[in-house]
């Protein structure tokens, strides 16, 4: 990120922690949204990790990790607002408001939809791996940074988490392929 802002906010410029912030909020928006599957709760947990990061800023020790670190904040707060709505619904991911933070094409309504649901079914752990690495491109190491894990630990949860993904996608296939079309 850039280190000069960095230890600038460190040492309490309110300017320069904003235009780092302005620099991330939109991707930071994104995780949480893609790891709480919900609207609400992720602008609740970005605003709420926006606001332990100014305070917890000055216990930074390397500038140059500030964006691992501010995930790694953000991951918990999702965490933190996963346990405060259990039991909640959750709102349908609209893929149109992340269409301009992503590279690749949109995928057509009934793919989305089977990811969607195969997604909820992942816990929030699953779901904050994935989003790390997947959306957010973060390196094995990197996850393990953000998450405070052995890069082992990172890649083994990794691992199961993308298996309980293609789990949960080939459990809907299969209630697809039982369930015949209407007659019309």
């Amino acid at each position: 990120m850039h280190r000069e802002l960095v230890e600038r906010a460190m040492a309490g410029d309110r300017e320069a922690f904003s235009e780092l912030i302005r620099l991330s909020v939109n991707r930071l928006y994104a995780a949480a949204r893609l790891i709480l599957r919900d609207q609400w709760l992720a602008e609740d947990a970005t605003q709420d990790a926006l606001v332990a990061a100014w305070r917890g800023l000055s216990g930074l020790r390397d500038p140059d990790r500030f964006e691992a670190w501010l995930y790694r904040v953000l991951v918990r707060t999702c965490h933190r607002e996963a346990r405060i709505a259990r039991g909640r619904r959750h709102e349908v991911l609209d893929e149109l408001q992340l269409a301009g933070l992503r590279s690749e094409p949109p995928v057509d309504l009934g793919d989305r939809d089977l990811l969607e649901r195969a997604f909820r079914r992942l816990d929030t752990d699953q779901r904050a791996l994935l989003v790390l690495h997947y959306f957010v491109g973060y390196s094995i190491a990197e996850v393990a940074d953000v998450l405070g894990v052995p890069p082992g630990t990172a890649k083994s949860r990794l691992s199961r988490a993308s298996q309980a993904m293609r789990s949960a996608l080939d459990a809907d296939a299969r209630l697809v392929d039982t369930n015949p079309e209407p007659v019309r």
